[in-house]
């Protein structure tokens, strides 16, 4: 028996809820990264005796398009399956139903589900600092209440079919004068949206908006449109003012 990390986690948020999950359920672990583009998702092995926790990002509510193309990719062949969608702090919306639906679909089962805050990716004032020590206390319990869950039952999850209608982010970084044309933001974007043999030459029709060029750019010479961040923040402010505490679907 074995137990898998799928994930699709640009700028590290996801991977980290997803880590304090799987430290929950204590055993050691395989990763699968969805936004490596270089991966052959079919060639992974699973089976009925496996576990899987499935983690993404909810971009505008919705499962982004890119982690789901792969993870159809990947034979689910009946092993039960954690899906997990991070948010940042305003709403998932119908991510997680559709998440479910998506594992379902590629022959997963699904036995729970979480809804957890990390810090927003675009917007990194917004649930700054999470998740943090009460998040990782309340994710590790609900590890635990999974382990001791005793049958392979499927939750409720929140959402609608048909899922809310996929908005494009128009959010796409440029890079500044500091470029040094390093490369590693081309290397590493998850769709391939920046020239390799130039890495100021940027392809918007196929960037997602996940910021991962800005938060591993060592120059930090990757960045968004100021009147467009500004734009969000005046938006996500009403919304992300309270804090939102994270969900157990079991």
């Amino acid at each position: 028996m074995s137990t898998y990390e799928i994930l699709f986690s640009p700028t590290g948020g996801t991977q980290k809820v997803s880590r304090i999950v799987l430290e929950g359920l204590d055993c050691p672990v395989q990763t699968i990264d969805l936004s490596n583009r270089f991966t052959d998702f079919s060639a992974a092995a699973l089976t009925p005796e496996d576990t899987a926790v499935i983690s993404v990002p909810s971009y505008g509510g919705r499962v982004p398009e890119i982690a789901m193309q792969r993870l159809r990719q990947i034979p689910g062949n009946g092993a039960r399956v954690i899906v997990v969608c991070v948010y940042g702090n305003r709403a998932y919306e119908d991510t997680l139903l559709e998440l479910a639906d998506c594992a379902g679909a590629a022959g997963f089962q699904v036995i729970a589900g979480i809804a957890a805050v990390a810090e927003h990716s675009v917007a990194r004032q917004f649930a700054a600092g999470r998740p943090d020590a009460a998040d990782r206390e309340q994710l590790l319990d609900f590890a635990r209440q999974i382990r001791e869950k005793g049958d392979s039952s499927s939750p409720a999850l929140p959402g609608n079919r048909p899922y809310k209608k996929r908005g494009g982010s128009g959010m796409v970084p440029k890079p500044t004068e500091a470029c040094v044309s390093c490369g590693l933001c081309a290397a590493r974007c998850p769709t391939g949206a920046i020239d390799v043999r130039d890495s100021k030459t940027v392809n918007a029709g196929a960037c997602i908006g996940c910021m991962r060029c800005v938060t591993l750019c060592p120059q930090s010479a990757r960045r968004l449109s100021g009147v467009k961040l500004a734009a969000v923040t005046a938006m996500l402010t009403p919304l992300c003012a309270k804090r939102k505490e994270n969900e157990l679907f079991i």
